[in-house]
């Protein structure tokens, strides 16, 4: 059974930061590209952050560059995203995928809740 988990999200300070995490499970993690998504109140879902299958090659829309970083550890089928310098407007749904390049099959987590708030 394919289960992708969102982890770490919360409540956090203008400034503050926060790791999310996206534990995978029932694919072969290492062969999929990972990616991070949000989705804020009514809007629509935006990619935030890609990794590349073996980790060497990371993108980043342009709000979010120099602030969050995208990192996996394949050994432990997990996916990262470390958010520093938060900021209100990244309040959003975050959401990992799995991604396979050459057939295009995705997988998706259920998201996990990043409230920037003081």
């Amino acid at each position: 059974q394919v289960q992708l988990v969102e982890s770490g999200g919360g409540l956090v300070q203008p400034g503050g930061s926060l790791r999310l995490s996206c534990l995978a499970s029932g694919f072969t993690f290492s062969s999929y590209a990972m990616r991070w998504y949000r989705q804020a109140p009514g809007k629509e879902r935006e990619l935030v952050a890609s990794i590349s299958t073996g980790g060497g090659t990371t993108n980043y829309v342009d709000s979010v560059k120099g602030r969050f970083t995208i990192s996996r550890d394949n050994a432990k089928n997990t996916v990262y995203l470390q958010m520093k310098s938060l900021k209100p407007e990244a309040t959003a749904v975050y959401y990992c995928k799995a991604w396979r390049l050459y057939d295009g099959l995705e997988y998706w987590g259920k998201g996990t809740l990043v409230t920037v708030s003081s």
